[in-house]
């Protein structure tokens, strides 16, 4: 989706991750009872980088856990969100997190970027949309036409 893209955060998320290390990661957790927000964040961020759904899915859960039970990481937290959500091609969740965290750093560069591949991949896909209506368009009207001479 962000292939080459001038933010190496969405770049790194498509970087798996080895099923070693998020066992580790998943261990750790594990460990704390109850689990400290870092461990969380964490686990969190290796499941992000999966190719799972599901799991990408549960990454959103437990950052959003993180952001709510951890202020010292709510940043960080938002962050992941927004840029899970653009992993899941939730765009409008995307956006609603990228735009909380300009209104709290309105001049941070990497957020300015963040919210930009957010709206250049909403617009790339609307026009994407738009070209596959209008050829469905075409080949219906074809096919229309099509029938109307055979019928004369």
């Amino acid at each position: 989706m962000f292939g080459h893209s001038n933010l190496p955060a969405l770049e790194e998320l498509n970087m798996g991750i080895a099923p070693e290390q998020l066992q580790v990661l998943k261990n750790q957790l594990n460990l704390e009872h109850p689990p400290t927000p870092q461990s969380t964040f964490n686990y969190a961020w290796g499941l992000l980088k999966s190719d799972k759904v599901v799991a990408q899915k549960k990454a959103l859960e437990l950052f959003t856990t993180v952001y709510r039970d951890a202020p010292s990481l709510r940043r960080e937290a938002l962050y992941y969100m927004a840029l899970g959500s653009v992993k899941l091609g939730e765009f409008t969740n995307a956006r609603k997190y990228s735009e909380s965290l300009l209104e709290k750093e309105p001049d941070n560069t990497q957020f300015k970027a963040l919210k930009q591949a957010i709206d250049d991949q909403v617009t790339q896909d609307g026009l994407i949309g738009l070209g596959i209506a209008g050829g469905v368009l075409a080949v219906g009207l074809g096919l229309m036409g099509a029938l109307m001479r055979r019928k004369k």
